[in-house]
């Protein structure tokens, strides 16, 4: 199992969001567009407005939090899913990699783990493997660029089941 140490979050570009759908106006009919109409443009913007004003305002926040909760894929296609973190930074949530070197059918596999709390927070979480003998765990940092682009840096150590200790020079990648 090879997995590269950085993952992107694949939250959706936020130019994206407006898209040919029906949008209705206080007053008039419903209507579909292929770009944003002025109104939804100015309601989407004054949306992003208020939250990053609150971002800025909520104590311990700021505009370049990185946030680990959500969706993200590395380079070779693996996908997490980190959910919720609770209020001393522990989460829970899903991998189902991309790579691997068994036989077996890849089955999404359950994660648990821990952050700092701050702005750009070291992390680590064990996965579980269900299709094979064997755990993952992962350590790194969340960054956030110059663009507020989110990525995780990590390193991960494999752990397979040997059937002896004579093995055990074997079973650690």
């Amino acid at each position: 199992m090879v997995e590269p140490p950085r993952l992107h979050n694949k939250t959706p570009d936020r130019a994206a969001t407006c898209s040919p759908v029906a949008i209705k106006r206080r007053g008039g009919p419903a209507r579909s567009t292929d770009t944003c109409p002025p109104a939804a443009e100015m309601v989407l913007t004054t949306s992003l407005l208020l939250l990053l004003g609150l971002a800025l305002l909520a104590p311990g926040l700021s505009a370049d939090q990185c946030v680990l909760t959500g969706n993200w894929t590395n380079d070779l296609g693996s996908n997490m899913t980190i959910g919720k973190l609770s209020s001393n930074g522990e989460f829970a949530g899903t991998y189902h990699t991309a790579v691997t070197t068994t036989k077996k059918e890849i089955k999404i596999s359950p994660l648990v783990g821990t952050q700092h709390n701050n702005t750009q927070p070291t992390f680590g979480f064990t996965v579980n493997w269900n299709f094979t003998d064997s755990t993952t765990v992962f350590t790194g940092q969340c960054f956030v660029d110059e663009h507020g682009k989110e990525t995780l840096k990590t390193m991960w150590l494999l752990r397979s089941h040997v059937d002896s200790i004579k093995d055990d020079w074997k079973a650690t990648m």
